[in-house]
């Protein structure tokens, strides 16, 4: 891998990790769901059902779908610093950081679930994607 696309390192392990997240929602719904002998209703609003699972079970399917949404921001700024040959340095560490805070993130809401504290990593992690968002533009400029 040459030294501009090691930045796409942190985009695959967090891919990965988004699998690890769905493989566990599985894991632990379907049991419940299975233990609860749920029927499945295709004319229930959407969450209504889920909703009745213990919460433990939902926090990794919320968990999951955070994974879908802000980071989308972070494959497009990381696949395109590679792009333009930005993939080193500050970047690739911001990179990794916003990865690995994203992976306690996941562990913390799917494990204890402490609002108060995903809060906290939450707003960290947005730290290294508004600076990657800042270089991205200063390279571009």
């Amino acid at each position: 891998m040459n030294a501009d696309t090691q930045i796409l390192t942190p985009v695959f392990v967090l891919v990965a990790w988004s699998m690890v997240m769905w493989i566990w929602m599985y894991a632990t719904r379907i049991p419940a769901i299975q233990k609860s002998k749920m029927k499945m209703d295709p004319d229930a609003p959407r969450g209504e059902q889920m909703n009745s699972l213990p919460a433990s079970v939902r926090w990794k399917a919320d968990n999951f779908n955070h994974l879908m949404e802000q980071p989308t921001i972070f494959y497009a700024l990381v696949i395109s610093l590679a792009l333009i040959g930005e993939g080193t340095g500050t970047n690739l560490t911001l990179a990794w950081a916003y990865v690995g805070l994203r992976i306690v993130h996941s562990l913390l809401q799917s494990l204890v679930n402490r609002i108060e504290l995903r809060f906290v990593l939450f707003a960290l992690s947005n730290i290294p994607l508004f600076w990657l968002t800042i270089n991205a533009l200063l390279a571009v400029m």
